[in-house]
C-alpha cells in the first residue's frame, strides 16, 4: 500500500534519533517507520521549516519525508500557519496528480484541512487522526475535516464520542491507540537512584489539570513516601514557573516540602530509569487524557493509580494493571496508593498484567497492524463516495484559510 502521511507542523525526520522526542512527532516518525516494515511504501509531507532541509529524503528507517514550499521557511505556530495551508494543499494535488497514493493519513486538524481539500477531486481515501479534539475556536474545522475523511483513528472512547457529537459518523471511527516502545521501556535495565523511602512518579505538563496538588494533599497521610516529579519547564527555569511555586507552597503548607521533588523536563530517553525507580506510577489527571505515561509504566512492570477519565480509563484497567480514582479527590487517592504501597506482592501483580496488556496491546507492530485495518475500512469505494463533502463545505474550508482563495 503507498501510503502519504501528512504532518504539516510536526517534522518527524529526526525524532527517531532525538532522545527527548515526543508527542505527535515522534508518533508519526514510529508508526512511519512500522508501517514501512510492514511492507508498505510510506512518504511524509510536511512544511519546510528551514531552507537548508532537501526537498525530499529517505531516512535510515525507510520512509521518505517530502519538505513543501508553503509559507517562510521558518517555524510557525497554528495560527500562523494556517494561511499557509492552500498553499500546502495545492502542493499535494500537484504531487498526486502523477503519482496518487491509495490513501492519505493525516495528523492533526491542520493537516487533515489540507489532505481534505487536496484529495476532494480524487478518489483518495482520507484517514484522519486529531490526536486529541481542540474544540473551540477549532470545533468547526475539525467537524468539517472530520465529516470530509473516509475515516478517522482516535485514541480512545472519549475521543470517539467527541467526535460522534460533531457530527462525525460513528461506523467510521476506528480506536487505534499510541503505540509504546516496548524494547526501550522493561521491567529490567538501570533504574535511578532511590532515597531509601517509598517512591510514586507523576508526570505532566506542570499544570492545574495535572493533578499534581490532588497528590501533595494525599501525601500527607501516605507515610515514608516521596513523591517525583517530571514536567513542565527545564529545572533551571522552575523557580519562575507559576504552578511550580503554587505547588511549592502548598507542599510547605501540608508539612511534605522534604518529600515532594520537582525534575522540570526531563529527556524522553531518561524516562525508563525513572519510571523503573518507581513503586507506583500516579496519574491523578482532571481532564481526559490518554498520554503514554501510564502505558510506559506498564510495560516497565510498574502499577498505575489513574483517574478514571478518558484514556486513562481504558488503558488501565481497575484491579488488573493498576487502580482507578475518582479525579479531584486526594481521600480515594491517598486511600489508593496506601493499598499499593503497603503490599509489595499485589504491586508485582499488577506490574505483571501491566506488562503482558501493554506487549499484547500496545506495542508499536500492534498499533500499525490495526492502523492499517483502519485503512482498509476506509478505502472501499462505497465508503468515499458516502463520506464526500458537499461543495458548500469546501467553501467553508477555503474560508477558514484566514483569506486564501481558490485553493487546489
Amino acid at each position: 500500500m503507498k501510503i502519504a502521511m501528512i504532518s504539516l507542523q510536526d517534522n518527524p525526520l529526526t525524532a527517531l534519533h532525538e532522545p527527548g522526542a515526543v508527542g505527535r512527532r515522534w508518533h508519526v516518525a514510529k508508526l512511519s517507520q512500522e508501517l514501512h516494515r510492514l511492507g508498505h511504501e510510506v512518504v511524509v509531507y510536511t512544511r519546510r521549516t528551514d531552507r537548508r532541509l532537501p526537498g525530499r529524503f529517505r531516512v535510515d528507517e525507510g520512509f521518505e519525508v517530502v519538505h513543501v514550499p508553503a509559507g517562510p521557511a521558518e517555524r510557525l505556530g497554528q495560527d500562523e500557519v494556517v494561511p499557509h495551508i492552500g498553499e500546502f494543499s495545492r502542493f499535494l494535488c500537484s504531487r498526486w496528480s502523477a503519482d496518487a497514493p491509495d490513501v492519505i493519513h493525516a495528523h492533526h486538524w491542520t493537516s487533515g484541512l489540507a489532505a481534505v481539500l487536496s484529495a476532494r477531486r480524487t478518489a483518495i481515501p482520507v484517514v484522519q487522526s486529531f490526536h486529541g479534539v481542540a474544540g473551540g475556536d477549532s470545533a468547526e474545522i475539525e467537524r468539517l475535516v472530520g465529516r470530509g475523511a473516509t475515516g478517522v483513528v482516535v485514541t480512545s472512547g472519549e475521543e470517539a464520542d467527541e467526535l460522534s457529537r460533531l457530527g462525525v459518523r460513528r461506523s467510521r471511527i476506528s480506536v487505534v491507540p499510541w503505540g509504546v516502545d516496548t524494547g526501550t521501556f522493561t521491567p529490567t535495565g538501570p533504574a535511578t537512584a532511590r532515597t531509601g523511602r517509598l517512591r510514586v512518579l507523576a508526570a505532566g505538563d506542570l499544570t492545574p489539570d495535572d493533578g499534581i496538588d490532588d497528590l501533595i494533599v494525599a501525601l500527607t497521610v501516605v507515610s515514608w513516601t516521596e513523591l517525583v516529579v517530571v514536567g513542565g519547564p527545564d529545572r533551571r527555569l522552575l523557580s519562575g514557573n507559576a504552578e511550580y511555586a503554587r505547588l511549592s507552597e502548598l507542599a510547605a503548607r501540608h508539612a511534605v516540602a522534604d518529600r515532594v521533588s520537582f525534575l522540570g523536563r526531563v529527556p524522553h530517553a531518561e524516562m525508563p530509569a525513572l519510571i523503573r525507580s518507581s513503586d507506583v506510577v500516579a496519574c491523578p489527571q482532571r481532564t481526559p487524557s490518554f498520554g503514554l505515561v501510564p502505558l510506559e509504566a506498564m510495560a516497565c512492570g510498574v502499577p498505575v493509580v489513574a483517574s478514571a477519565v478518558g484514556g486513562l480509563a481504558e488503558s488501565v484497567v481497575h484491579q488488573v494493571t493498576g487502580l482507578h480514582v475518582p479525579p479531584h479527590n486526594p481521600t480515594p487517592l491517598a486511600r489508593a496508593l496506601r493499598a499499593l504501597l503497603g503490599d509489595e506482592v499485589r504491586r508485582q501483580e499488577l506490574g505483571a498484567a501491566a506488562q503482558d496488556r501493554v506487549r499484547i496491546r500496545y506495542a508499536w507492530d500492534r498499533v500499525a497492524h490495526d492502523v492499517v485495518r483502519a485503512y482498509q475500512r476506509a478505502t472501499g469505494p462505497e465508503v468515499i463516495t458516502a463520506q464526500r463533502a458537499p461543495a458548500q463545505a469546501y467553501a467553508r474550508l477555503r474560508r477558514a484559510l484566514a483569506g486564501e482563495e481558490g485553493t487546489g
